[in-house]
């Protein structure tokens, strides 16, 4: 019988790195039982104990640093230095659960007529993880830190594209020390999850992609009644008033819009501008975004590599010739590079209308698209015009406008005069098709908990 394999390709060369065989249902079925008796014993640990699992983790993050930058851009194509600080971030986010979990998790007492009670946080058992490939690590680990120091277990089924780093994050957990099969890999296909979604063994399902997916996902979950956290698309709003710091806002734009070669969810998409300042963003835009360097990105000073696949990056060239057709100006780049890999030019559009495509659809590269608007009513107006409420910027002088602004966009964040970002210290997550629940701050690490109320009578 003939194997099914799993491929991870770099996608700045299209070289196999490497194959593995898709797991079978008895590797399954001892990964998720490893995870099912590890976790019994790991949740009688105290939340002190578990926390040096986390400063373990933290410490050999660090050490291989370099090693995981390198295989995570090998196997998604971000530039390297992009790479090496996703891990730094996840070391920075082991480190702050391990000094605040003692906290977040200390039972809550509350006045009643009980002579005791309290509102308490057990673990829910074994959480599947199912993430995308845009942020291998991080995405992996942000769900994962908390989870575990609540007293989970967890188990991974990443991107069928990024195989190796799965393997290096198991890797990571068993240098770092923790028990055996707390933290289980599965190298499975998309129709797999369903049946581990469905098995006794897991209690809690976290979910990072798109929102096609989600859908399934959640119906899935829901099915089986189990919790879950999802975090989908996103067609982040970045809204440039015109008391603003143009040069400033067009300057953060072009990070917020072209790191990670605009593969991420909380990537500004949508540029909405006044239209007293909207010729001088679009001029600093383009300016700034034609300086870009495109290349290697393995390279220093390469600011943009490949789209993680084809499929990708000729999706997104669809969308830039409909918005085109619709009317929009073509400004900068628009096209595939003629090299080996799956590159595309940044890109963007001006003159963009709310009804066309690039203003309607999740553009999951380094394309933007500039809408311009006649105040900041409308502004508002046009964030809010999108099946989508992830994240959202607001450029403004007025810091009592924009904190009254704020409250008025359907996000599930706003940073006024910054660059979206996820922060664990804060919670993260969104709205309407962008998904429910959150991650990080403690919010997110009491997603995983029982929130249980503890009487203890009689009554007073």
């Amino acid at each position: 019988m003939t194997l099914k394999m799993i491929h991870s390709v770099n996608p700045a060369t299209g070289e196999t790195l490497a194959s593995f065989p898709v797991h079978e249902d008895r590797e399954i079925d001892r990964v998720l039982s490893a995870a099912a008796t590890a976790q019994r014993s790991w949740r009688q640990k105290s939340v002190f104990e578990r926390t040096g699992l986390l400063q373990s983790l933290a410490r050999v993050l660090r050490a291989r640093k370099a090693e995981f930058a390198r295989l995570i851009t090998q196997e998604m194509g971000k530039p390297l230095a992009e790479a090496a600080g996703e891990v730094e971030k996840c070391a920075v986010t082991c480190d702050y659960y391990a000094s605040h979990a003692p906290a977040f998790l200390d039972d809550t007492l509350v006045a009643s007529n009980a002579t005791d009670s309290r509102v308490v946080y057990d673990p829910l058992g074994v959480v599947l993880a199912v993430m995308p490939w845009n942020y291998p690590f991080w995405q992996v680990l942000r769900g994962a830190a908390p989870a575990m120091v609540a007293g989970n277990a967890v188990v991974l089924k990443h991107a069928g594209n990024v195989p190796q780093c799965a393997l290096a994050l198991g890797s990571l957990f068993v240098e770092a020390g923790a028990p055996e099969g707390l933290f289980g890999v599965l190298l499975v296909e998309s129709s797999a999850v369903k049946a581990v979604i469905a098995d006794p063994r897991i209690a809690a399902v976290t979910f990072t992609g798109s929102t096609p997916v989600g859908r399934t996902i959640a119906s899935q979950a829901g099915h089986a009644l189990k919790k879950q956290v999802l975090e989908l698309g996103g067609s982040d709003p970045f809204i440039v008033l015109a008391d603003a710091d143009v040069q400033a806002a067009a300057k953060a734009a072009v990070k917020a819009r072209f790191q990670n070669s605009g593969q991420s969810c909380i990537s500004a998409k949508r540029f909405i501008v006044e239209d007293s300042v909207a010729d001088e963003f679009a001029d600093a835009l383009c300016a700034l975004t034609a300086q870009l360097v495109v290349g290697d990105p393995m390279a220093p000073g390469t600011d943009i590599g490949p789209m993680a696949r084809a499929s990708l990056r000729d999706e997104l060239h669809a969308q830039v010739e409909a918005t085109v057709q619709q009317g929009a100006v073509l400004r900068v780049g628009g096209h595939a590079l003629a090299q080996t890999g799956h590159y595309y030019a940044p890109t963007v559009l001006d003159h963009v209308g709310s009804a066309m495509v690039a203003a309607r659809e999740e553009t999951f590269g380094p394309v933007a698209a500039i809408i311009r608007v006649r105040d900041a009513d409308e502004a508002v107006a046009v964030a809010n015009s999108t099946e989508f409420g992830l994240g959202a910027a607001l450029w403004t002088g007025d810091k009592v406008r924009a904190q009254q602004l704020s409250r008025q966009i359907e996000a599930g964040a706003v940073f006024v005069n910054g660059v979206v970002a996820s922060d664990a210290r804060l919670p993260f997550g969104g709205l309407k098709q962008s998904g429910y629940g959150r991650e990080l701050g403690i919010h997110g690490l009491r997603e995983f908990t029982n929130i249980k109320t503890v009487w203890t009578g009689p009554a007073l």
